[in-house]
């Protein structure tokens, strides 16, 4: 099995504070091991998750911050 399914299948999930309280555009993060994280959609947690890497989360926080994904 891959090592990173395992490390989905553990990892302890984080609701977005900026998730909406009806239950729409709901993403949730999870701290992986060497710094990367995962990122899935709340509403369907056994579909595919991202993993990003630290340098690729740092982007897309920025991006975030930034009004890149409005």
């Amino acid at each position: 099995m891959d090592e990173s399914f395992t490390e989905l299948d553990t990892a302890v999930w984080r609701k977005s504070t900026l998730s909406g309280p009806d239950g729409g555009n709901c993403v949730e993060v999870a701290r992986l091991p060497g710094g990367r994280r995962g990122v899935r959609d709340s509403k369907n947690p056994t579909a595919p998750a991202l993993i990003l890497t630290p340098a690729k989360w740092h982007t897309f926080v920025d991006g975030i911050k930034n009004g890149d994904f409005d």
